[in-house]
């Protein structure tokens, strides 16, 4: 009965919202879910009714990871929630984690507008808003007074400043960061892949990676730390960042971020995108999807079950996940795939999952990961 709502749900967004809101700005777009979203967590009426509406629950798609209990697999990646305002829906949507911000340690407005722009046909995003956040003081301020039904990550990411590009003041920052939120969410995400920032990729050379790492390390963080990774560096430097990992006791990776550099993508509309790119902003959705599956791949076959993946990039439906979870992820997270399908996707994702692991005779989805990639 659920899974027939959520059709006609999925059917009512694609044949009338869908067609208004996407003529619309999109960054007004995504600011007025917000503040929905931030209304229907705030009342336990509204919490009712969304989860009546979008959860799905099956013991099959339980884990235990890191000390953390999952319900599924999926997960809100950081990107949605830049300021911790959604943090009390998310689980009635049927997300079994969410991850908030990036945050730095200082606050930042990002780019100028507009930052935001839509591939309709190619099924993803240009993302050009460059870390606007409250700053890591505002958001500790705010889970103070938190409750959660489910599992939150935090991704903590260098300030977007012109007085943080020097590696002593970056590393300064990010442990400003951590030290902030030291208290709070049940996982990090060093976020090290950041584009369209000042001084991004800074922590792509291993070296400077390593320094960040061992600072860091003294804060004696108990709690699981992720390296948030791009698919756009060479298996030689991903190599190295698993080696650091090793060394200083990170527990997983984040694979992937957004992509600046469109020759790498594949699966988009060149005419579209022509028409569309100003020239800045990275890609999420449909597009990043190859790029982000065959570093899942790679990792999973260096590292196998050593390491937590969680898979991200152009996740639309549950085989979409499912590939991923096959190929090495043990999580996945998604955001553009929910814009596009509608917010009855995550509970379609997970009945689907659970569908597949029926199928293929696996009794927990644990089962699955890596099927595809011994």
């Amino acid at each position: 009965m659920k899974q027939l709502i959520r059709k006609f749900i999925q059917t009512f967004y694609k044949t009338l919202i869908k067609p208004i809101i996407f003529s619309m700005d999109p960054e007004k777009v995504h600011d007025g879910g917000i503040v929905l979203g931030e209304f229907f967590g705030n009342h336990l009426l509204t919490k009712k009714l969304t989860s009546s509406l979008f959860k799905y629950k099956n013991k099959s798609l339980e884990q235990n990871l890191l000390g953390i209990h999952f319900a599924n697999p999926v997960g809100l990646a950081a990107g949605y929630d830049k300021y911790a305002r959604m943090t009390q829906i998310m689980g009635d949507l049927d997300f079994a984690f969410e991850e908030v911000g990036s945050i730095s340690d200082k606050p930042s407005e990002g780019n100028p507008k507009p930052r935001l722009w839509r591939l309709k046909k190619s099924r993803g995003l240009i993302v050009g808003y460059g870390l606007n956040n409250q700053g890591a003081k505002a958001i500790a301020e705010k889970f103070k007074n938190l409750k959660f039904d489910i599992p939150v990550g935090i991704s903590i990411v260098k300030t977007n400043s012109p007085q943080v590009i020097a590696l002593e003041n970056s590393i300064t920052d990010i442990v400003g960061g951590f030290k902030t939120l030291l208290n709070y969410g049940d996982y990090y995400t060093f976020n090290i892949s950041c584009p369209n920032t000042v001084g991004e990729g800074l922590f792509y050379n291993p070296e400077n990676l390593e320094v960040a790492l061992k600072e860091i390390t003294k804060l004696n963080i108990t709690k699981p730390i992720f390296i948030k990774m791009p698919p756009d560096i060479s298996f030689q430097v991903i190599d190295e960042i698993i080696g650091l990992s090793r060394k200083y006791k990170i527990k997983g990776f984040i694979l992937s971020n957004i992509v600046k550099h469109r020759e790498m993508m594949e699966n988009f509309d060149e005419k579209e995108l022509r028409e569309t790119d100003l020239g800045k902003g990275s890609i999420s959705g449909k597009p990043v999807e190859e790029l982000s599956n065959n570093l899942i791949k790679y990792v999973y076959q260096k590292t196998g079950k050593e390491f937590v993946i969680i898979g991200c990039g152009g996740i639309f439906s549950a085989e979409d996940a499912y590939k991923k979870i096959r190929l090495g992820a043990s999580l996945v997270q998604l955001i553009t795939g929910m814009i596009f399908e509608g917010p009855q996707l995550i509970g379609q994702i997970n009945y689907g999952l659970a569908k597949l692991l029926e199928k293929d005779g696996f009794k927990n989805i644990s089962e699955a990961v890596g099927a595809d990639n011994k």
